[in-house]
């Protein structure tokens, strides 16, 4: 086998390695939400991961500062939660889940996503 042969092979496999690594061994970062949390929304949401107790009132305090159409809404279909978010202007939502599990937020659009995991 020729060495342009290996060679491409060698960075063939570093490229499949890199992408499954990039792609699906992503941990996200979760930040646990006691009590209240504030998410600053700019080009998506930050954090994107919140962790709630369950069965607890929290307070979720969304700051847009993007000023993308998408991002002025916020949708949190699993608690029936619809918000408009006024550009530099604190939007709060209070949840109190009551069944344990992961229950995704996004923009009006779908594009822009988040989560909230109850345990």
């Amino acid at each position: 086998m020729s060495i342009d042969k290996v060679l491409v092979i060698i960075f063939g496999l570093i490229g499949v390695i890199f992408t499954y690594w990039f792609f699906l061994m992503k941990k996200e970062k979760e930040v646990e939400a006691v009590g209240e949390v504030d998410i600053k929304v700019s080009g998506g949401y930050s954090p994107e991961v919140i962790s709630v107790p369950l069965g607890k009132t929290t307070r979720i305090n969304f700051l847009r500062t993007d000023p993308t159409d998408c991002l002025s809404e916020v949708v949190l279909g699993d608690f029936k939660i619809k918000r408009q978010l006024p550009l530099n202007e604190k939007v709060t939502v209070e949840i109190t889940p009551q069944k344990a599990g992961a229950f995704g937020y996004s923009c009006a659009m779908n594009m822009y996503h988040g989560k909230i995991i109850v345990k």
